[in-house]
């Protein structure tokens, strides 16, 4: 049966390569970026299945009537893909307030935006899937993107929450995870870096910068292979909470669950001795 998605940040990166692999298996596909020229041009051959529609996810309005313009050319969303956001790194100290609230709008609220308009026609439909791309930093924290981090830590409280909330109605949330992967991410046209100077990190913040660079384009995931699998697991009848993807992001999130198990069980009694009892 063929579905319908609604992918953001669909015009590069892992982005494209869900519309892509949506396509290729005969789906149609609402593909949302900020500019959609050069997708709209490189896809032309699927337009009997494809809508390419301009869309900042910071935009409320815009990303109703999105959704809207999406019904009315397809009948409905099936899958919601939110991949839009962008990567703020540099130490918490280096980042302005602004760039923190740029930061938020983008990968949180502009997440939520574009879920609150998909949400009313999937509960109409009493069905749908959900993909919020988090990252392993969504997992773990990382030194000097503490910003990111926060973001994405969001991301996976409210997608955890949300799951809860709309399993009721046959949505399904997961949460994606990837580990690093070979885009855009890390270079100019993605990544932004904290402007503040500030002498105490002046080492850390060139030894990132250098490190980041070097690994740029270098990342061992490859977005052709997490689209697929993206794809894939949509079709399953249980899909899981979590979809980890990479080596890189499976060996982090096992290191830090173990280390979080080895912590609560080192301090469970002092966790129990806060309960009331009466009498003490």
């Amino acid at each position: 049966m063929k579905k319908t998605w609604f992918i953001t940040g669909g015009s590069r990166g892992i982005g494209v390569e869900i519309v892509k692999a949506a396509l290729a298996q005969g789906d149609n596909v609402v593909a949302t970026a900020r500019d959609v020229t050069k997708l709209r041009e490189q896809l032309s051959e699927h337009a009997d299945k494809l809508e390419c529609i301009e869309l900042d996810v910071q935009n409320s309005k815009a990303a109703t009537k999105a959704v809207a313009r999406s019904v009315e050319r397809f009948g409905g969303i099936d899958v919601l893909v939110n991949n839009a956001g962008y990567g703020q790194l540099g130490h918490f100290e280096s980042v302005e307030a602004a760039s923190i609230e740029t930061q938020f709008h983008v990968n949180v609220f502009g997440l939520m935006h574009v879920t609150r308009a998909v949400l009313p026609q999937m509960r109409k439909q009493r069905s749908g899937c959900i993909f919020n791309l988090s990252s392993i930093g969504g997992a773990i924290g990382f030194d000097g993107a503490s910003i990111y981090c926060a973001s994405k830590f969001a991301v996976e409280g409210f997608s955890e929450s949300l799951a809860q909330e709309v399993a009721r109605f046959g949505i399904n949330v997961t949460i994606v995870e990837p580990g690093f992967f070979r885009t855009d991410f890390l270079d100019a046209s993605s990544v932004l870096y904290g402007q503040v100077q500030n002498q105490d990190y002046t080492d850390a913040v060139s030894n990132q910068r250098s490190q980041y660079d070097a690994y740029s384009h270098m990342q061992p995931g490859d977005p052709y292979k997490l689209a697929q699998l993206i794809v894939n697991t949509e079709g399953l009848i249980q899909r899981p909470a979590r979809l980890v993807a990479g080596s890189d992001a499976l060996s982090m999130s096992r290191v830090a669950l173990n280390d979080r198990i080895a912590e609560l069980e080192q301090w469970a009694a002092s966790s129990t001795s806060t309960d009331f009892h009466e009498g003490k």
